[in-house]
């Protein structure tokens, strides 16, 4: 485990279960990072990460916002600065995320704009309020968890491959506008995961697309965004790493 530095935190939306937890607790042990763990609406699962995070030895502040209300995000954002004055935000992973799967034809326009306004607008909402900050002190990791869905697309998920898609764009771009200043902007898109989001999914049909005919695990995602907020990553950026076992467009 890396040593704590007090100073220094993580932001991870969506950070209570499935992949954000695991992420969580990745930056937790492996580098030492005090944690800001954003929930939407389950408070219960936030307070057992929480736990989970401060018997490695880290501080956690939970920040229960709705990524695609701005008011919240910076109201939640600045709660945390106002109670840690000191603190140093250096990694952001923009992890929350919903899905509103159906075909387009049937599809209503509150899925799709609830699924657009989650990722899309939530990566913007979360981003640019800390964004200033990484530019300020001239170092920062961002890290976004897009999906195969965003680079092969998947039918029935038109709406969040939509989404994850633009992230990416936004992702290559951001790279592009920040890399003087010493910040790094790179993505993770996960295959099949197993998760909440992926509970529901005939596991049993779907592993066999996948050509190491499993679903990966959390963990696995958690190592590559550990990986990308290292120094050692530190002339990567604008990248999509994929963690989907071989499936590739």
């Amino acid at each position: 485990m890396a040593e704590v530095t007090k100073a220094k935190w993580a932001l991870i939306t969506g950070g209570s279960r499935g992949i954000g937890r695991a992420i969580a607790l990745e930056l937790a042990r492996k580098h030492g990072l005090n944690i800001v763990l954003n929930y939407a609406s389950n408070k219960e699962a936030a307070e057992t990460t929480a736990a989970e995070l401060k018997t490695i030895g880290v501080d956690v502040f939970l920040a229960p916002f709705d990524v695609k209300d701005p008011e919240a995000v910076k109201a939640g954002i600045e709660a945390w600065r106002s109670a840690h004055p000191e603190a140093r935000l250096e990694v952001l992973v923009n992890n929350a995320g919903i899905t509103r799967d159906n075909l387009l034809v049937f599809m209503e326009p509150a899925d799709w704009h609830e699924v657009i306004n989650t990722h899309l607008n939530g990566f913007f909402n979360v981003t640019t309020s800390v964004l200033q900050g990484l530019v300020r002190q001239r170092y920062g990791r961002i890290i976004n968890v897009v999906s195969l869905s965003g680079t092969k697309g998947v039918p029935g998920q038109t709406n969040y491959s939509a989404a994850k898609a633009g992230i990416i764009g936004a992702t290559r771009s951001l790279a592009q506008e920040v890399a003087k200043r010493n910040i790094t902007v790179n993505a993770v898109a996960p295959g099949f995961i197993t998760s909440d989001m992926t509970k529901d999914l005939d596991e049993a049909q779907l592993k066999q697309l996948v050509p190491m005919a499993r679903f990966g695990t959390p963990e696995e995602v958690a190592g590559i965004v550990g990986f990308l907020a290292s120094a050692e990553a530190a002339y990567i950026t604008g990248e999509v790493i994929h963690v989907n076992g071989g499936m590739h467009s």
